[in-house]
């Protein structure tokens, strides 16, 4: 009885290390999957897949970029911080699924502090306001004039929280009637104002440089505190008397909550790298996208700020939790 004891023993010694062994096996161990809440062709799928091609070299593992658009990102969020906290999946979100969604909802579906890791921030976008240049407005007094003179007709793309909160803006500061248009992405937004079906929105450069040089789409001013060298015509926001937003529109890397320190340092310097490379990092300043990366603590920090800058920024123009 004795020995059967001992060899029971040996046997759940030998278990355990074994499973300690198969537990610990090194990250990454299998294709890493960047969640994004756009569909394919807007500005964060354009950033994403070049950051993705650099990773997948650094990272030895295949870094593959899955759309999945949706409920202000409410989508991709939970898709997320529901996968397994093992590294190897990511959600690379805008500003909207991590300040609108549980700022402007009486019942949150997450806490963005709390619900996911933070890993890196990747930058800031930079936005103009276009319009459809068959329209009889080209400046934005010419823009506000035609929607005093007709109330109620002017339609306004709308796909993240920026855009969301520049209406409020817009219409609050200039007694405006206009109609917001939800959109589900980036590039059916502008596809709407090429076609005609909305007047006028808010979107990354990246989208819409090619249809404002070909005169298909008019600059009508460019979300930033000096003119944009892509866009070296077009009128900042200050200088088009637009108000400021108060808040900052950005893109930044998250791994489900529990994710292991050393997992999102790893992918924070994998980021880190492929934002530094110059050829990476020309392809996408070439598009309009600021680029800056962080490590985890410091996205942290930045969240807590952000937070604190929106839900003032959305209280300023009376947008109130639904």
């Amino acid at each position: 009885m004795h020995r059967f004891f001992i060899f029971r023993l040996f046997v759940i010694t030998a278990l355990s290390i074994a499973s300690s062994v198969v537990g610990a096996q090194p990250w990454p161990s299998k294709n890493i999957r960047i969640v994004l809440q756009f569909p394919p062709g807007g500005a964060t799928d354009v950033v994403a897949r070049i950051l993705a091609q650099h990773m997948t070299a650094s990272l030895g593992q295949t870094v593959i970029v899955e759309n999945k658009p949706g409920a202000d990102g409410l989508i991709a969020a939970e898709y997320v911080m529901r996968s397994e906290p093992d590294g190897h999946t990511f959600f690379m979100a805008s500003n909207t699924p991590m300040m609108q969604v549980p700022l402007l909802k009486k019942n949150p579906p997450y806490d963005p502090l709390t619900s996911f890791t933070p890993v890196a921030l990747i930058g800031r976008y930079i936005y103009v306001m276009i319009a459809n240049s068959k329209l009889p407005f080209k400046t934005v007094p010419e823009l506000i004039a035609y929607g005093r003179a007709n109330p109620g007709k002017l339609n306004f793309g709308s796909h993240s929280g920026v855009t969301q909160l520049m209406f409020s803006r817009v219409s609050k500061q200039n007694d405006l009637q206009m109609n917001l248009i939800p959109y589900k992405g980036e590039a059916p937004n502008v596809n709407d104002v090429l076609g005609g079906h909305v007047q006028f929105t808010l979107v990354s450069t990246i989208s819409t440089v090619q249809h404002i040089n070909e005169g298909k789409l008019t600059a009508l001013a460019v979300m930033l505190n000096k003119r944009l060298s892509l866009l070296p015509d077009t009128p900042t926001f200050a200088e088009a008397g637009l108000p400021p937003l108060g808040a900052e529109s950005w893109a930044a890397l998250f791994g489900p909550a529990k994710l292991p320190a050393d997992i999102a340092t790893r992918m924070s310097a994998a980021v880190s790298a492929a934002i530094a490379d110059p050829n990476s990092r020309a392809r996408i300043e070439r598009q309009g996208f600021d680029l800056e990366s962080s490590t985890p603590a410091e996205l942290g920090a930045y969240m807590v700020t952000q937070l604190r800058d929106w839900k003032q920024a959305f209280a300023d123009v009376g947008l109130k939790p639904e």
